[in-house]
């Protein structure tokens, strides 16, 4: 059973909004409106700036709750999201309920033909182009595009996610799950994957 979309605590200095990670955006608002109300009952007259943390939002969810929470409190909120998908994403997408593993950086670009493989998780530092290809046991993480060939979990680790600055692949893996990527996704600019219930979820 899933947690709730949404929870909230009460610190001395601040009050933390924590966002479930597999929460859709519709079900962030849909919530968020909801909790409003709970959260003008906590302010007096001192307004503690609100901490959101949980999922790694993207642009779109970040002004939608901005715009939900001041049009209700007006109040200083912090997001726990980057504006751009960079090592520090990468880093808290890393820590997301996954198993530390080792890790392999790759400096730079891999191009038509090139392939990297490695044991545990990978991190380009660069494009990963049409024709290249890696393949992880673990994680992927591509600081550019991802447009080559991807196969991440390859050991059969169905926790193991891809990640980049976007996903322009036709086709990505994670363990024995293939995900056909059509023109009109790879269109939206989306930036994680992962499986759920056999199935793999781009988002």
């Amino acid at each position: 059973m899933r947690k709730a979309v949404i929870s909230i605590q009460q610190k001395q200095d601040k009050i933390i909004l924590k966002i479930h990670e597999q929460a859709s955006n519709e079900e962030i608002e849909k919530e968020l409106k909801k909790k409003t109300t709970e959260l003008k009952k906590l302010y007096g007259t001192e307004k503690l700036p609100i901490f959101v943390t949980g999922k790694i939002l993207k642009n779109k969810e970040i002004e939608s709750v901005e715009k939900i929470i001041k049009q209700a409190i007006d109040v200083e909120i912090e997001i726990d999201s980057p504006k751009d998908m960079g090592l520090y994403s990468i880093k808290r997408t890393f820590e997301n309920e996954i198993q530390n593993s080792d890790t392999k950086f790759y400096k730079g670009a891999l191009r038509s033909g090139q392939k990297l493989e490695y044991e545990g998780s990978i991190v380009l530092m660069g494009d990963l182009n049409g024709g290249a290809e890696i393949v992880a046991g673990e994680n992927i993480a591509v600081v550019g595009s991802l447009r080559g060939v991807a196969h991440a979990g390859a050991k059969g680790n169905k926790k193991a996610i891809i990640t980049a600055a976007s996903i322009e692949a036709p086709q990505i893996r994670i363990a024995n799950i293939v995900k056909e990527i059509e023109k009109e996704e790879s269109e939206m600019k989306k930036t994680f994957a992962y499986v759920s219930e056999d199935k793999i979820i781009l988002e």
